[in-house]
């Protein structure tokens, strides 16, 4: 029998029930959750599920900011048997009707922030067919209350699902335009928040302050490692320096997870000294390549935290290496802090040449990565499967190199990809809605350097002889088709492009420019 079989992620909330049920859960606002109340709410909403039609292995998603309702779907969803679908609240309109319509989910869950985006829902999506309000408030015209629905509900017993049945569908860009649905089950997810939760020392007390947004495997990653130790965990809706900080002083929340932007924002903050900020022990964060400076601003302004890097992406649920607080220690190699860490205990992860050949230590290739927490596929597209997957390694698209002592360093991507401000940004999808404009000749989009947001996406264009159109229309027109943090920040119109003598564009040509002088290729 596979071990991992047995390994469910509702589990926590038995053991929860047997060793504190009085003690409190979740924190959002003024409301306090128990764990026995919690795991009732997670009981009577999985019985409303079922009763709406929920079969084992259908999806049912969310859109809405973090809460304590939030945390509660995600429970519910596996204890009913389902498959969760966190909605990307960022996106449009068509974007959410896509991803729903893609992995055929149809119910959908929304808090009181996003009704107006339900309302419209229907006309986009050819599957959805059910709308509940779970949030606070009253419900709007055309969805269920999801309130009532629960008081009203009996609780029904764990389903059982678990091991390798899945339990997520996470959407992420698409290197041809097309978002993919990233497939991970009970096993990819629970393995991993096992080894995040070993990477870094945690007391056994911590109360944990989850901001980064719910709908990202990130942010999903940290509420379930707290929920797996059975902390405290104190929801802000999103992020807010000043919150943050109430947050840290007032609930003694001993450990966050934060963008690099975000923890820039946090330190720079002008009210950032009004706070006793003592009580944080340890501030994970991911998602980009952190600078020095930053960091070093950071460790100054928080000198009772640790700081511990994750490296990952959603395909690997998510975390594939770690710099744990003692590399960033005084004493430690300067240059280590310029590293993502080592791997992850159940982890392999390799530097591969073009030919899928291991290159030895010191040399650049693609990194590779095998193990139980390697996604079990994209949702409908096998060809892209195959193309990432191959002989069970992940091929994760960065280009980067191992030390002598295995410290893994990422300096490039291999694919097109922008890291902006924590989101990732598929320069496909933005060219595909820069080209619906009948102006546009041609079209590349790239990352450039950003002091703000890491990278920003930067549009360079060649009009159609005889055409006019403003940076300010194109950027307008994308804001129509895709979520604002995909849309170029800067534009620039040009004569030409660069091309190869197959008529290919030559982006490292473009990007050559506006990366020189830089350490690596990424920020």
């Amino acid at each position: 029998m596979d071990a991992t079989a047995a390994l469910r992620l509702t589990q926590p909330l038995h053991k929860a029930l047997i060793e504190k049920p009085d003690a409190i859960a979740l924190v959002c606002g003024p409301r306090r959750t128990t764990f026995a109340a919690m795991a009732d709410r997670v009981a009577r909403l999985a019985t409303v599920l079922r009763e709406l039609g929920l079969q084992p292995g259908d999806r049912v998603a969310m859109l809405g900011h973090n809460s304590d309702h939030y945390v509660v779907f995600f429970y519910a969803v596996w204890w009913a048997g389902g498959v969760i679908n966190p909605v990307n609240m960022r996106w449009s309109a068509r974007e959410i009707a896509y991803s729903l319509d893609d992995c055929d989910t149809r119910i959908l869950l929304v808090d009181e922030n996003f009704h107006g985006v339900a309302e419209g829902l229907p006309a986009l999506s050819a599957r959805l067919a059910t709308r509940v309000h779970w949030g606070v408030g009253a419900a709007s015209d055309g969805l269920l209350d999801g309130q009532a629905l629960v008081d009203a509900a009996t609780p029904m017993a764990d389903s059982g699902r678990g091991g390798d049945d899945l339990a997520a569908v996470m959407y992420t860009g698409g290197t041809t335009g097309r978002s993919k649905g990233v497939m991970l089950s009970h096993a990819n997810l629970g393995l991993n928040v096992l080894c995040a939760n070993l990477a870094a020392t945690r007391p056994v007390d911590a109360v944990g302050i989850t901001i980064a947004p719910m709908f990202h495997v990130g942010g999903m990653g940290l509420s379930l490692q707290l929920m797996q130790r059975l902390c405290r965990q104190v929801i802000l809706p999103a992020f807010d320096e000043l919150a943050l900080l109430q947050a840290i002083a007032t609930e003694r929340g001993s450990e966050t997870f934060l963008v690099p932007t975000m923890l820039k924002r946090l330190v720079e903050h002008p009210r950032f000294t009004e706070f006793d900020t003592r009580a944080l022990q340890l501030v994970l964060y991911g998602a980009a390549p952190i600078a020095e400076a930053l960091l070093a601003q950071a460790q100054r302004a928080l000198p009772a935290a640790g700081f511990c890097q994750l490296y990952g992406m959603t395909e690997l649920s998510p975390v594939v290496t770690a710099l744990p607080a003692w590399c960033h220690a005084p004493g430690q190699p300067p240059a280590r802090l310029r590293s993502a860490g080592r791997t992850i205990a159940i982890a392999e992860l390799r530097i591969a040449d073009e030919d899928g050949h291991t290159l030895a230590n010191g040399q650049v290739g693609e990194i590779v990565v095998r193990g139980p927490t390697v996604m079990c596929g994209y949702w409908g597209q096998p060809e892209q499967t195959a193309a990432a997957i191959k002989d069970g390694w992940m091929h994760t698209g960065d280009g980067g190199w191992m030390d002598d002592d295995g410290f893994v360093y990422v300096v490039d991507r291999l694919k097109d990809m922008i890291v902006t401000g924590g989101e990732n940004v598929y320069s496909a999808e933005v060219e595909n809605a820069i080209a619906m404009l009948p102006a546009v000749g041609m079209v590349a989009v790239i990352g450039v350097p950003d002091e703000r947001w890491g990278e920003r996406v930067h549009a360079m264009v060649v009009l159609r002889p005889g055409q006019a159109l403003s940076a300010e229309a194109l950027i307008a027109h994308c804001r129509e088709q895709i979520a604002g943090y995909k849309c170029p920040r800067t534009v620039e119109f040009r004569a030409e492009l660069p091309l190869s003598a197959a008529g290919k564009l030559l982006k490292h040509e473009l990007r050559v420019p506006f990366w020189a002088g830089h350490s690596r290729s990424v920020n």
